[in-house]
């Protein structure tokens, strides 16, 4: 077999070991299509390198790549690097403080390790993209949120400062399941040890986590985090609580579920309930409708939207007059 045969498998199996926690040895066989002994030798080569590679022991055995430890450049394929570059580039919409700043840092620091034709396609994106300011909206501070992310992988119980929607301050202790990003907002999924029910915890609201002791995870009713949270968020009551009539037949309205609900009217026509405690939120989603609609209640969004539309006729007419 060519040098050049033995360094692409090389680079394969390097790039498993940093896409997986752990891999049992036959399992690296197969997807490399060599024998045992052959993966066993190459996993030699990388520790030859410098990588540290562990072996687990185990029936089945297998190979795990240390983490922590001084280690040659990360592997990058040229998808993958392109892929994170724009990620770091788009970071500041996902609403974590200080997140803006911080991907920039380490922007700079993948684009020093790059080679040279991806580094070159990467300043492209840079000089040819912009965005536009993330609009104002609550943040989650980075700690916290990686308190909870571990706590959650380590089914570790949960105690934190908790402010409600009402305003009223509160002391939980939960069973974390999974943290939930919906736009602008995340939310963490748990089961509430003293209400002994599951809850979902905007995570904005939320203040000095600290992790306990170890439990057993509970099974969550529904098909995952997202799911729970989506209806959730469609069963919460809103301040706001608004009820329209779209002009267009159910099927062909194409909303998130956590928006509301659609119900038909007739095949030109349906329902739209939908809430939210903020009443220029609230506005602002139904201009994303993409279809004509006539809004019921409540009066107060009723006048908020009339004097929207007035100011936007405005708008339109002086940009035609301009």
């Amino acid at each position: 077999m060519s040098d050049a045969t033995t360094s692409s498998r090389l680079l394969t199996l390097l790039s498993l070991l940093q896409g997986r926690r752990d891999w049992p040895g036959g399992e690296l066989a197969e997807r490399l299509e060599v024998s045992g002994r052959t993966v066993r030798r190459d996993i030699e080569r990388l520790r030859g390198l410098g990588y540290p590679v562990e072996s687990l022991t185990g029936p089945a055995g297998g190979y795990r790549l240390r983490a922590g430890a001084a280690m040659p450049p990360l592997l990058l394929d040229d998808d993958e690097a392109i892929a994170i570059a724009v990620g770091l580039r788009t970071a500041a919409r996902a609403s974590v403080t200080g997140i803006e700043e911080t991907a920039v840092r380490a922007l700079v620091k993948l684009e020093q390790v790059l080679p040279a034709h991806l580094r070159r396609r990467v300043q492209a994106l840079a000089s040819a993209t912009t965005a536009l300011p993330a609009p104002g909206g609550p943040t989650v501070d980075p700690q916290t949120l990686t308190v909870i992310a571990a706590a959650c992988r380590d089914a570790e119980r949960l105690r934190f400062a908790y402010r409600g929607r009402d305003g009223v301050a509160s002391r939980r202790e939960v069973e974390p399941h999974s943290v939930v990003n919906v736009g602008r907002r995340w939310y963490l999924v748990a089961w509430d040890c003293g209400r002994e029910d599951w809850r979902t915890f905007r995570l904005d609201r939320l203040e000095r986590p600290a992790p306990g002791r170890r439990f057993a995870p509970r099974e969550l009713p529904a098909a995952d985090g997202a799911a729970y949270v989506s209806r959730s968020l469609s069963a919460a009551p809103s301040r706001y609580e608004a009820r329209l009539t779209l002009h267009a037949a159910a099927e062909a309205v194409r909303l998130p579920s956590y928006w509301g609900n659609v119900t038909p009217v007739d095949e030109h026509s349906c329902e739209f309930r939908t809430g939210d405690d903020n009443l220029e939120w609230l506005a602002a989603r139904l201009t994303m409708l993409r279809v004509d609609f006539d809004v019921h209640e409540p009066p107060e969004l009723v006048e908020h939207v009339a004097a929207l539309g007035r100011r936007l006729a405005r708008a339109a007419q002086g940009s035609g007059n301009g």
